[in-house]
């Protein structure tokens, strides 16, 4: 590292790790109980076991955390090599003891600002945040790759969404077994379409007891019929009657479709009135379906809801540890 850019970390408070050669171990999924209720498509029907790759990036000394870089095979294998390697930032509370722990997923835009912003102030404040990266997002996006996670190639957008699933149950498989983790006191946080996949995940992972969902919703066919900008798409779907033929290909990524697994969970929803991306009669759908727990409705759209940061934070934090 420069002199100078030893002194600008230091100025902000990062304390350079020491960059032995990274750390390595087996992040193991047994195969899913027959019994257990998890959808299909996101069921393990055999062990998974990965070799994973553990490495100090650096310590943020005044504020305790230790962020380190995670990486390991994806469940799945797809056709784009750089898509097969799950990336995440581990953002741990540098001091002993056994914390809560939770993954955090993105917003679409997905350079994990976000995110990241989330895991590091829930590091601050006792529990560690696992920052998962997507398919087909930044290190997962092969160069000059026109591949989205989510786009109009529906059949690719529902592979895609089912690999962030079995990525992010390994994801709490490998949070479980760390020995600075609470494994009692595992969960999610997921924003704008982090939220979906959180969802998601969480209602068929049963290790997952903690869920916050921010900027999010159920019931999306129902919701988006209504929507302004869906008026020509409407007729079509009408003339057609196509309406039910489309809530049975999205069902599978559709929230609402796990609501039952979802009311056995500790749930927090944080919504916008005013949202212009995930219409708020998506969020009183999911929160009616899932058994109307807890739900926070900010007076906002989904990008003025930014002007709620700090109570967003403080809400989540005191989701996610324990009572």
């Amino acid at each position: 590292m420069s002199r100078l850019a030893l002194s600008v970390v230091v100025a902000l408070g990062f304390a350079p790790v020491a960059f032995a050669a990274s750390t390595a171990g087996t992040i193991q999924v047994p195969a899913d109980d027959a019994k257990a209720i998890i959808a299909e498509g996101y069921r393990f029907k055999e062990t998974y076991r990965g070799e994973y790759q553990l490495a100090d990036r650096y310590e943020l000394r005044h504020s305790d955390v230790i962020v380190r870089d995670l990486t390991f095979p994806s469940p799945v294998t797809t056709d784009i090599r750089e898509n097969n390697t799950v990336h995440a930032e581990y953002f741990a509370p540098n001091r002993s003891g056994k914390f809560p722990a939770v993954v955090v997923l993105d917003i679409m835009q997905g350079n994990q600002r976000i995110a990241r912003g989330e895991a590091m102030w829930l590091a601050q404040n006792g529990v560690a945040a696992l920052v998962v990266v997507l398919p087909h997002y930044n290190q997962r996006r092969a160069p000059d790759s026109k591949v989205r996670l989510v786009s109009t190639d529906i059949p690719r957008t529902l592979a895609g969404i089912r690999q962030g699933v079995l990525d992010c149950r390994c994801a709490i498989a490998w949070l479980a077994s760390r020995p600075e983790v609470d494994a009692d006191n595992l969960g999610m946080v997921g924003t704008s379409l982090g939220s979906f996949l959180t969802a998601i995940t969480s209602a068929n992972e049963p290790r997952i007891k903690n869920v916050c969902m921010v900027l999010g919703g159920g019931g999306l066919v129902d919701a988006y019929y209504e929507h302004p900008k869906a008026k020509e798409i409407k007729k079509t779907l009408d003339a057609v009657g196509a309406k039910g033929l489309v809530k049975r290909i999205i069902a599978p990524v559709d929230p609402i479709t796990y609501s039952t697994q979802l009311k056995g969970k500790n749930l927090l929803m944080i919504a916008a009135r005013e949202d212009e991306v995930v219409p708020p009669q998506a969020a009183t759908a999911l929160w009616e379906a899932t058994g109307k727990q807890r739900i926070v409705w900010l007076d906002a759209g989904h990008i003025t809801a930014g002007f709620y940061t700090m109570s967003v934070l403080r809400e989540i934090r005191d989701h996610v540890r324990p009572k």
